[in-house]
């Protein structure tokens, strides 16, 4: 049996680890609006990555690939789309965390791959086993529980299953590689961000370049956290299989909920439990052969 690359393992374990330690760098931002930490996310995103073609020596690649999606019209709708879905999840992410609904993200990224094999179903006409049919409605009755006791939606946690299901949709339709599409998607929503931003300065609202070095330096620093996980994500997958992958993804989600409860005291009631419960054997019926 062929052994598995170490560098892609750790590569692997590195991006999830990351993203599942993002809650903490966010809340280190509440001081600034979510709006105010996208726009400098999508800018610095923007800036990190280009210095990161030019020193990788890949700028004739993403040329070519740039090149060939101006002369592709679907193309460009395409990455239009992937630009505003990936902006509604990141944006709905960051003002959830530091809404004190970071346990609620955390369901949001273990419902994920479910949404995807809905998503399958409705979109692309695929055909599930009984099994699968199974998990999918473990997870209806998860989340349905949550509604029960409280009355009230886990929008956060679905439209953020959502926004990325369809995301990770419209990436493999376009067929471009991770950093490329970064890089188009945060540069078609520079202007809108920069706009912004101006104004928020102007109208002295702004937490960059304040008062706070420090908050202003995180600002800065959301691109490196936003671009590392991408570039350790695309290594690692381009030397792991897919399933392998598949299981370490929830790396993230698990450190988020530990975070969440553990280190800010968010409720994890006997209805989260038993949510929860549901959704990972769901997890667990789906992933068996």
């Amino acid at each position: 049996m062929k052994s598995l690359p170490t560098r892609g393992i750790l590569s692997a374990f590195g991006a999830y680890l990351l993203w599942g330690m993002l809650p903490i760098y966010w809340k280190l931002l509440k001081q600034a609006s979510a709006l105010e930490i996208l726009s400098h996310r999508v800018l610095w995103s923007l800036f990190f990555l280009l210095v990161l073609l030019f020193f990788t020596r890949r700028i004739g690649l993403f040329h070519l690939e740039t090149q060939s999606i101006l002369a592709q019209p679907r193309k460009m709708f395409g990455v239009l789309a992937t630009a505003s879905l990936i902006s509604v999840n990141w944006l709905v992410y960051i003002w959830a965390v530091n809404d004190n609904r970071i346990v609620e993200t955390s369901l949001g990224y273990y419902i994920n791959p479910l949404v995807n094999v809905l998503i399958g179903v409705l979109l692309l006409k695929e055909k599930l086993s009984r099994q699968q049919y199974f998990a999918v409605f473990l997870a209806t009755c998860g989340v349905l529980n949550l509604v029960l006791h409280f009355g009230s939606f886990p929008w956060v946690a679905l439209s953020l299953a959502v926004s990325f299901s369809l995301y990770g949709l419209c990436k493999k339709k376009l067929g471009l590689g991770a950093t490329t599409g970064i890089i188009l998607e945060t540069g078609l929503l520079a202007p809108l961000t920069l706009i912004y931003l101006t104004w928020l300065h102007f109208a002295g609202s702004s937490v960059f370049g304040s008062t706070m070095p420090f908050e202003t330096g995180l600002l800065v620093g959301a691109g490196i956290v936003t671009a590392l996980p991408l570039v350790l994500f695309a290594n690692a997958a381009n030397q792991l299989p897919l399933s392998m992958l598949g299981f370490i993804q929830y790396l993230s989600p698990t450190i988020a909920l530990l975070s969440g409860v553990f280190l800010y005291h968010e409720p994890f009631t006997t209805a989260h439990a038993v949510s929860f419960g549901l959704i990972w054997l769901a997890l667990l019926v789906y992933s068996r052969k």
